[in-house]
């Protein structure tokens, strides 16, 4: 994947027993969580590839994509 800016949120959900993953900037067209994971990494993993998957599938259907966040610089 290339290097995709957006925001990937990673946390532990103690009612699902299982790391679960957001995806802000794409929030108002997905259903959030996107995926899941047992492990941190696999969660990393998982939402990587629902990343790419929404980044082509936007490019295939000739829609934006979502703006990128915007970052402070310190």
């Amino acid at each position: 994947m290339e290097n995709p800016r957006y925001t990937v949120v990673i946390r532990w959900s103690d009612e699902d027993r299982a790391y679960l993953v957001e995806l802000p900037e794409f929030a108002a067209t997905v259903m959030q969580p996107v995926t899941h994971g047992d492990t941190y990494e696999q969660a990393l993993k998982h939402g990587l590839e629902v990343l790419e998957t929404l980044i082509e599938m936007y490019r295939e259907e000739g829609r934006p994509l979502p703006p990128l966040p915007v970052r402070e610089v310190a």
